[in-house]
């Protein structure tokens, strides 16, 4: 045998080789299979060249992964791997050459090449390492600082705390461990569910790798071989949540010509000094291009302006520094067989920074901090800095912080925690103190009962405007529509006629504030780059900080029970027919649109358990929500439980493409197999 090729019922691969390195091969191959075109758009899209195939609309995005040297850093990372770890490099290489392996095949499965012109190309060594930087680079949110500097320069200083919120993608996962003192089986339970910007096909991949060494079953991310975020070896567990840390920084630069297409940078010393400066160009769909300047100065690249520009600032990033994107941790991941490895193995993380649960079958608990977060300067958290000015540099890393298992419960959603002295903005803690509420409230409990906690709808920040309601003097129709939402049990379900009610009122709220002259001034979008506009946009900051801007001490000259007073009497005046479902719909990022789909209602909302996040104020769809559920059970592998939006097959109209939908929609999960003999042999993969 050199490595075989099963399936499960739910077409999950199960895969098993006589090594390690054999099996990356294999693993590497069937996601080619499988997933053809999203590794294709992935790897074009941290090597910038997207807009090759996709248009116009990706040049923002192809000019920034060239400004911010995605590729040449994966390949800086990739050799440092070779040096440093020449075992997990062989490995890389040997997942990439599955891929280039299977990829012409999977390829001719996968409709949007044909429809988008796009011939299958070849991964190099670094292109695994390219995909991650290019999924993560923008997780820590450094836009914010933008955003904050927006703020600062028509609000002033103070302001800045009134929108403390996560911005877009970063925040809505959910994670819990729950000790064996607490389980019906004497052994620990791990659950949860990632929030990511919810992709066809799924932005995780079920899988099983199996050889000698180890077996393990989770949640892998197309186009990284092993499996790094959420796993189940058979004696330990380990998930992750997003730790909100701030580790990277924007610093602006003053540049200047230094004539024959040379350019200096001013450092804090007061010395000019040369920065890196080339051309590329992005080709674009359909004829012409765009002509890109790469600048990189002894801070960063440089992401906004250039030479020539009113103002340039560059970003600095933990793997561009160090060229380590932390995959020396994904092989001895791979072969945890107590919590202590995967603590062991955490060490070794980059990027992003993560909160780890995990929980092995002696009894063994984590739950700690993993990544590299620089220590500097409280400024360089919070804004822009002036990179000539001293103060501002790195000047060492700081030790990652464990955190405690409280009554046999650890429970993070990417509220302040362990990771606090890490970070600025957190979510609101809601969602952690209702899991930790039902948790409390469920006795002993078991895998079984976890689905219902992932699926929980209750609106943690819905008092900030129904609260106040009581007190305000309304219409005759407003009261009746204001006695319906203090009565309403603050569950987002999807039938619910309330929450629609609900929903329409906090739109109101959140388009009056927009407009009120004390916020109009931050409407108007500054001159930066598309890829940022989504943390300036004021419309969608209005709304994650709504609760803050309802409650904060200062009232910034908005009459807020007028606010609350006119939405109401406005919502009562058109009464909302239908439900919560009939707006708040599924509406996944597609690189092509391809197949429309009659995409599904939903319940929860940004602030549920089930967060599902929707835009008040501007729509109601649903663009990010649980990329995956998991359950993991110590007691009993096979006792665990996982699901994904749509399917294991990245295909449209595959069998197993949108099959795992309806579990999803339902708050049902998959039971995990690992007995080979339930499995059908799909082929020997020599």
């Amino acid at each position: 045998m050199t490595a075989e090729i099963y399936r499960d019922t739910w077409g999950i691969p199960h895969l098993r080789a006589d090594s390690a390195l054999e099996l990356a091969r294999v693993q590497g191959r069937v996601t080619a299979l499988d997933r053809a075109w999203q590794l294709e758009v992935e790897r074009h899209r941290s090597q910038g060249t997207s807009a090759a195939f996709l248009g116009a609309e990706s040049v923002g995005w192809d000019r920034f992964a060239r400004q911010s040297r995605l590729d040449d850093t994966a390949r800086r990372c990739f050799a440092s791997l070779e040096e440093r770890d020449p075992e997990t490099a062989a490995w890389v290489v040997a997942y990439v050459d599955g891929v280039n392996a299977g990829l012409a095949e999977g390829a001719a499965r996968a409709p949007e090449f044909a429809a988008s012109g796009l011939v299958p190309g070849r991964w190099e060594p670094w292109s695994p390492l390219g995909v991650w930087l290019g999924t993560h680079i923008l997780f820590a949110g450094f836009p914010a600082k933008l955003w904050r500097e927006e703020v600062v320069r028509r609000l002033g200083a103070d302001a800045v705390g009134l929108f403390a919120m996560d911005g877009p993608g970063t925040a809505g996962s959910n994670g819990w461990l729950v000790s064996g003192g607490r389980t019906a089986t004497g052994q620990a339970l791990i659950a949860g569910d990632p929030h990511r910007f919810i992709e066809d096909p799924g932005v995780y991949q079920q899988i099983r790798l199996s050889c000698p060494e180890f077996d393990v079953v989770g949640l892998a991310v197309p186009g990284v071989p092993g499996i790094a975020h959420f796993a189940h070896t058979g004696t330990v567990a380990w998930a992750i949540t997003n730790a909100m840390a701030d580790y990277q920084d924007l610093y602006r630069e003053r540049l200047r010509d230094a004539g024959a297409g040379a350019v200096e940078a001013l450092d804090p010393d007061g010395v000019w000094r040369p920065a890196a400066r080339h051309t590329e160009r992005v080709e674009v769909a359909g004829g012409g291009g765009v002509e890109v300047e790469v600048i990189e100065t002894a801070r960063g690249p440089v992401v906004i302006g250039g030479t020539g520009t009113e103002e340039s600032v560059s970003l600095r990033y933990p793997p561009r520094v160090t060229a380590d994107l932390g995959f020396g941790a994904l092989l001895p991941l791979l072969r945890a067989r107590r919590a202590a490895d995967v603590d062991r193995a955490f060490d070794a993380w980059a990027e992003p920074v993560n909160v780890v649960q995990a929980a092995d079958t002696e009894g063994g608990l984590l739950h700690r901090v993993a990544g590299r977060v620089p220590v500097r300067a409280a400024a360089n958290r919070v804004r822009v800095v002036n990179a000539w000015e001293a103060g501002h540099e790195w000047t060492g890393w700081h030790e990652m912080p464990y955190g405690p298992v409280e009554d046999g419960l650890a429970v993070m959603a990417n509220q302040r925690g362990p990771a606090t002295p890490l970070g600025v903005e957190f979510a609101p803690p809601h969602r952690a103190d209702r899991i930790r509420r039902l948790l409390e409230e469920g006795g002993t409990l078991s895998a079984a009962d976890m689905p219902a906690i992932h699926t929980d709808t209750r609106l943690g920040s819905a008092a900030a405007l129904l609260d106040p309601l009581a007190a305000l003097e309304l219409s005759d129709e407003a009261a009746g529509l204001r006695d319906r939402l203090l009565g309403w049990d603050r569950h987002m379900d999807a039938g619910s006629g309330t929450a629609a009610v609900y929903a329409r009122v906090r739109d109101a709220v959140v388009r009056r504030l927009v407009a009120h002259p004390a916020l109009a001034v931050l409407a108007e979008p500054p001159a930066l780059p598309a890829v940022f506009l989504p943390w300036l946009a004021v419309a969608p900051r209005v709304a994650f900080a709504l609760e803050n801007l309802l409650t904060a001490g200062e009232r910034y000259g908005i009459d807020r029970d007028a606010v609350l007073r006119e939405a109401v009497e406005e919502v009562a005046a058109e009464p909302v027919s239908g439900t919560w479902g009939d707006t708040h719909r599924l509406a996944p990022w597609r690189a092509l649109p391809g197949t429309p789909y009659d995409e599904p209602a939903l319940s929860g909302d940004n602030d549920c358990v089930l967060s599902t996040s929707s835009l008040p104020g501007l729509t109601d769809l649903s663009v990010r929500g649980p990329a995956a559920r998991y359950v993991w059970d110590l007691a009993d592998r096979d006792g665990s439980l996982w699901v994904v939006p749509f399917g294991a097959d990245g295909v449209p109209g595959a069998a197993h493409h949108r099959d795992q939908l309806p579990l999803w929609l339902g708050g049902d999960l998959a039971r995990v197999t690992t007995d080979w003999n339930t499995l059908t042999k799909e082929s020997d993969d020599d």
